[in-house]
């Protein structure tokens, strides 16, 4: 499996170390991929060396996941390889994930369309294609979405079931159930 996570300038840095981190103890290759630029700057003030700098070769990857944070999101929206890596991936029935308002640049690049998703609140309103729904997290095929940073965690060990991998020893390894309410299938 070869995954990506897109590094965008205002990106929520913990949404996107925390899928980074969990994909490399689960064993899973997740690049981090810059959007035009290997250094990027989040949405507070912590900057972030990438691995690569986005190209074609994105649309390669099995499953790409975009991290929220407003700044981001838009970024995002507005890029024009990105978008069109998007909209490829989706018509191959590859993975696209989504979380916080990230959902934006989904909307923009028709990934939504049909499809049951959740995004951070207020960000439903800027959304105008799909079902949104109040999930924690929402898979719909090869869609797989999530609210903002506090259900980062769930998220990305949904990412890793979805790819086949092992979420459960990586949740315990992390002492997930101890701090959080949550079952084993959660």
């Amino acid at each position: 499996m070869k995954t990506a996570v897109i590094f965008a300038p205002g990106c929520e840095e913990g949404e996107a170390l925390t899928i980074v981190d969990i994909f490399r103890r689960a064993e899973i290759r997740c690049d981090m991929i810059g959007l035009d630029e290997k250094e990027i700057t989040g949405a507070h003030d912590i900057t972030m060396l990438c691995d690569e700098v986005i190209s074609e070769e994105l649309k390669d990857y099995d499953m790409v996941i975009l991290p929220g944070g407003y700044g981001g999101a838009e970024a995002m929206k507005n890029h024009a390889l990105l978008q069109s890596v998007l909209k490829e991936m989706n018509k191959n029935g590859k993975y696209i994930a989504a979380i916080c308002a990230a959902p934006i640049a989904l909307d923009e690049a028709g990934v939504l369309e049909g499809k049951r998703f959740t995004c951070y609140p207020t960000t439903a309103a800027k959304i105008h294609t799909g079902i949104h729904t109040d999930d924690k997290v929402c898979v719909d095929g090869n869609l797989i979405t999530s609210q903002g940073p506090a259900t980062a965690w769930a998220f990305a060990y949904k990412l890793v079931d979805v790819l086949g991998g092992d979420s459960l020893t990586v949740k315990k390894r992390m002492v997930y159930f101890n701090a959080f309410d949550v079952q084993e299938d959660e």
